[in-house]
This record gives structure tokens, sequence and C-alpha cells, in this order.
């Protein structure tokens, strides 16, 4: 399907945001990179949670079937600011930097701590077997709290995942646990040393206010942050144009993704994918993330 007319801006389509197996996402790094070809993105950002392994298995996919892709090696760090879980993202990233795979390593560490609780209070809730339930979906990634939520799906206990969430894993149901994860600023400090630029995941999906909303985009830009995800897949025109006004007022460049975890009707790699007038596309003011 052709996605001309949502495109305005020439090739190549960027998507700076996506997920594979080695953390939540249902496709390999393989399977991803042919289906960005496929939907006709020409940079991807490869940015699972709290990982990197996911980098080198497509870098391999991309000169083995002679890709003509660019793939930007990314990150997506979960921090907590306000006792919010915010996520960070960081592009153009060396994966092989030694204060970087320390860092995720300790996440990784704080993953599994929060998995061992939530499965617990599954048990008390009379539900058993969690953690090795979400762990054999896992497959040895970073687990997340979407493995949980397919085992669910898979126990009956909900029908998509939208659904699970809201009656097991959101704050105050049964199986949330209050995130521990790193501070913003720590996490800006790593994607710096590791050579990357820092970009505000999602800012209309934590359900802030307005001014909780300007709030959290005015402290991740003092705290150093370079750009902010403005556009993606599924969001009103509105949203978009109030996301690309806070980036100009905070001064941060302007980036775009998908999100992608798996096929599906309304979140497809490169899907509406387009900048609004009068930002500054991450690309552009940080052209080495993308060499």
């Amino acid at each position: 399907m052709s996605h001309a007319a949502e495109q305005p801006s020439p090739f190549p389509i960027y998507d700076l945001h996506s997920h594979t197996r080695a953390s939540d996402g249902l496709l390999t790094p393989e399977q991803l990179v042919l289906r960005a070809v496929q939907q006709r993105v020409g940079v991807l950002a490869i940015t699972d949670h709290d990982t990197t392994d996911g980098i080198q298995p497509a870098r391999e996919a991309i000169a083995r079937h002679r890709l003509l892709l660019h793939l930007v090696a990314g990150v997506e760090i979960s921090t907590l600011w306000e006792n919010h879980e915010i996520h960070i993202v960081g592009l153009g990233i060396d994966p092989g930097h030694r204060q970087m795979k320390d860092f995720l390593h300790q996440q990784g560490q704080r993953r599994m701590l929060r998995a061992q609780m939530i499965a617990e209070r599954l048990a008390k809730a009379g539900i058993p077997d969690a953690l090795e339930g979400a762990l054999a979906l896992a497959e040895n990634a970073a687990i997340t709290r979407g493995h949980f939520a397919r085992f669910l799906i898979a126990a009956g206990k909900a029908s998509t995942m939208q659904q699970v969430f809201k009656n097991y894993l959101a704050r105050g149901k049964t199986g949330y646990v209050p995130p521990q994860w790193c501070t913003i600023s720590a996490a800006l400090a790593v994607i710096h040393q590791a050579g990357g630029r820092a970009v505000l995941a999602h800012p209309a999906r934590y359900n802030l206010s307005a001014k909780w909303l300007k709030r959290l985009i005015a402290h991740f830009s003092v705290a150093g942050g370079d750009a902010m995800e403005v556009a993606q897949c599924q969001q009103s025109p509105q949203e978009r144009s109030q996301l690309a006004a806070y980036a100009q007022t905070f001064q941060l460049a302007a980036s775009q993704g998908s999100d992608f975890h798996q096929p599906c009707a309304w979140i497809e790699l490169g899907k509406k994918l387009w900048l609004p007038g009068g930002v500054d596309a991450v690309w552009q003011r940080f052209p080495e993330i993308v060499k």
C-alpha cells in the first residue's frame, strides 16, 4: 500500500522507534528490517527496551539481504520522574560502549526484580506461574509488562493487550508494581557518553495534564535532552501540532517513530510519519546519528 499521501517530505521515510524480540516486539531483528523495507522505510532505528541485543543481528540481516536500509542503533530506557514511568530513546549510540553495557545490565536487574514482584502479586490473586509464563514468552529477551500481558491473554484473563493492562497491570491494579527505574538525568548521561542523542519518547502517552506535560518537557530540556517525539502513526492532528509547538518552545529537535511492536492495522512501520513545518528534524539538527 502506498504511503505517498501520508508522507509529504521526500524519501527516505524515517522511523526512529521500533522493537524486536530482543525486548517486547514480536518480530526478530531480521523480520523487522525486511518489513521496514517492504513498508518503504529508508532509515530505521531499533530501540528495544533497555537492551541493544537486536542491533547486531539486524545489521547482519541488512548485509545478508543487501537491503537499502540505513539502521540507527538505538535503545529505549525506562526512567522515573515524579512517580511516572518516562521512556527516553537514545539514537545513534554505540551499543558496545562499556558504560552503556553496564548501565543496561543494571536496568535488566531492575526489570527482573519487578517481574518477580508482579508474579508474586498475580499469584496472590489466584493467577499462578506468571513469571515462568512471561519468561517463556520473552525467550531470554528483556522481560517487560508486555510479556505478562501476553501470558494473561493466553491464560484467558483478557482478550486484548489494552484490556489486560487496564484490568491487571495499570497503576492500582492487581499486578501493578511501582517501577524503580533510574532518573532521566542518568539516562541522558549514559546516552551521551555512548555517543547518542536523547529523545523524549511518546510524550502524549503518559496521561499527564497539559501543565504536567510541559513540566516534564521542561525538565527533560534543562537536564540536557536533545529531542522529543512529535509524530507517531496513531495520533490526532491536534496532538501532533501541539507536540510540535512544545518542541519549538523548549528548543528541542523533533523526532518521529511508529513504536512498532507487531504487525497490526493501526501501528505500522513508516505509517503516517511526517513532521509539521517549523520544527527541526532530529536527523537534520544531529546528522551524526544517521551516519
